[in-house]
């Protein structure tokens, strides 16, 4: 008879879990990666917002500053003289080109119209190496002529583009753009002290000198040159949810667009006009003015752009439009603010023109610019 062999019973050490232990461990894990995915997701898309805003902030102050910028050097070297502010000028590019005309005016405001839509800003500007002095004709200047004679030309170099300004301005004596040159032929066209040329030519700039641009009754003793250098025409706008520029260029007709800052949604600006003489902005509106009398009136520009986050976001999270807080005693011709924060007033600024606007963040941004070379001249 075989011994009987007895196995030791198993310890609890030597135990598995169970299928039960099994599932609440699962359980458990899920929930953790469930709770940890959470945290995650909602801490990734707190620092999206973050950066995102921090984009928008930096594209927004990036923008004001290069209006604002632009704004206080417009009108040097134009706005010499109140009385030429306004005046239409003649410019013509090639003998086959078309006329075209713009604004002697330091900064022009293109309403984008009464529904809020973006406006655009173009700004006048000398652009010379060193500085700009208007030049009184004493001559009379017939629309044939290929010459301006002057008292001094100070500062006059070949290439200037040149604005011709009428002692009295009408109907049919308006201003003219042209081109200095020299060729060293004659003494009428050789850049001199007293001698200003504007031969019509084959170089880039000399295509300018259309006599077509002169008034037929041409410019008497009396009126002036202003020396505008490579002279800045350059046109703030929106396009594509970025702030972009068209700039004149001085060698064609043609112009040069840049995008300067992107998610910039909307571009306003008013006219800060002293409409009583007291040298104190009363009123602000976008009325162009029609005369030099109304172009002295305008002091300053107020502006403000939005600038838009990048982050999409799923929820809706802009329920109506951004507010211009526009202070408590500023007032607008034709527009009624609403009371914000308290006494101040508000103007809404469009945003709804954006596809899914409700899902992004918005910011405004805005300033008042003296236009100081207006209000040192004047």
């Amino acid at each position: 008879m075989k011994p009987t062999t007895q196995r030791p019973l198993a310890t609890a050490s030597q135990r598995g879990f169970t299928l039960i232990e099994l599932m609440v461990g699962l359980v458990l894990g899920l929930l953790t990666v469930l709770v940890i995915t959470q945290v995650l997701s909602l801490a990734e898309g707190k620092r999206r917002a973050i950066t995102m805003g921090g984009d928008a902030q930096i594209n927004g102050s990036l923008s004001i500053f290069a209006l604002q910028r632009d704004i206080q050097q417009a009108g040097y070297g134009a706005a010499t003289s109140p009385d030429a502010l306004g005046c239409p000028v003649k410019r013509q590019f090639d003998a086959s080109g078309t006329a075209a005309t713009f604004t002697l005016a330091p900064v022009l405001i293109t309403d984008g119209g009464a529904g809020g839509a973006p406006d655009t800003i173009t700004i006048l500007q000398s652009n010379t190496p060193s500085f700009s002095t208007p030049m009184l004709l004493t001559g009379n200047h017939a629309q044939a002529d290929d010459h301006f004679t002057v008292s001094s030309s100070l500062n006059a170099s070949v290439g200037n583009l040149m604005i011709a300004v009428p002692k009295t301005q009408s109907a049919d004596v308006g201003c003219a753009l042209f081109s200095v040159t020299s060729d060293n032929g004659a003494a009428t066209t050789t850049l001199s002290g007293t001698n200003v040329p504007h031969v019509a030519g084959a170089g880039a700039l000399a295509k300018w000198n259309q006599s077509t641009v002169f008034p037929s009754t041409g410019y008497e003793a009396g009126s002036y040159l202003l020396n505008m250098g490579s002279m800045v025409l350059r046109t703030y706008a929106i396009d594509q949810l970025s702030l972009t520029t068209i700039d004149f260029t001085p060698t064609s007709t043609a112009v040069t667009s840049s995008v300067l800052y992107p998610q910039i949604v909307n571009l306003q600006a008013f006219y800060g006009k002293d409409t009583n003489g007291d040298g104190i902005v009363d009123t602000y509106d976008t009325v162009t003015p029609t005369t030099s009398v109304g172009w002295t009136q305008v002091l300053s520009i107020r502006i403000a752009v939005v600038a838009r986050s990048n982050q999409y976001e799923k929820e809706s999270i802009t329920t109506a439009a951004p507010q211009w807080d526009v202070g408590a005693i500023s007032t607008f011709t034709n527009l009624t603010p609403t009371t914000c924060n308290g006494t101040s007033k508000c103007l809404p600024l469009k945003i709804d023109h954006l596809t899914e606007w409700e899902h992004y963040r918005y910011k405004v941004y805005d300033t008042i610019v003296p236009l100081r070379n207006v209000i040192w001249n004047s």
